[in-house]
């Protein structure tokens, strides 16, 4: 599913493998201490070999880690990408403690990373929605709103913005939103 967005900039839904689709950046769904983990983390971790986390060792050494909210920049090892944008979402907490401005700032610190590193072509998971437990419905909601804004903003570098989803019932709930947000 694409839609077009702004001055031929688009934002497309795909249910696949997020590791095996080409683009200049990927977006990871990490944790605050950026140690790797499992679901979409393990898996990009796993795709992109041990150079990820030893970029991330040194980010942590200097840093301590990434707060909720932000993202960090690492080289793609051997994804099929430029970058890989570490975002930190929230973990959900039913909502009354500020998970939904935290996880549109994970979108949007990557969206800044994209326009700094010159990315054309981006694609996210759907952040804080798997061990996290953030709701798809509304997780699904912001992220396309972050997105839509971003790309209507004529300094936005970016012109392509793809959601990887990994199942059924993902690619459901982002389908809807996205035809809420942006009609066909």
């Amino acid at each position: 599913m694409i839609r077009e967005i702004s001055g031929g900039k688009s934002l497309q839904l795909l249910k696949g493998d997020i590791t095996k689709v080409p683009v200049d950046a990927i977006v990871n769904a990490a944790n605050k201490e950026l140690a790797g983990g499992g679901g979409v983390d393990g898996a990009i971790h796993a795709a992109g070999g041990p150079s990820l986390m030893q970029e991330l060792d040194s980010i942590r050494a200097s840093r301590g880690g990434c707060p909720v909210g932000s993202a960090v920049v690492t080289a793609a090892g051997t994804l099929p990408a430029r970058f890989v944008f570490h975002a930190v979402g929230p973990i959900w907490q039913g909502g009354t403690h500020g998970e939904p401005e935290l996880l549109a700032s994970a979108y949007r610190a990557c969206l800044k990373l994209a326009d700094e590193k010159a990315v054309d072509y981006l694609s996210f998971p759907s952040i804080s929605t798997g061990a996290f437990g953030y709701p798809v419905d509304q997780a699904s909601s912001i992220a396309i709103h972050e997105v839509i804004q971003h790309l209507s903003r004529p300094d936005s570098r970016v012109r392509k913005v793809l959601f990887v989803l990994f199942d059924d019932r993902t690619m459901k709930a982002w389908s809807e939103s996205l035809r809420i947000l942006v009609p066909a």
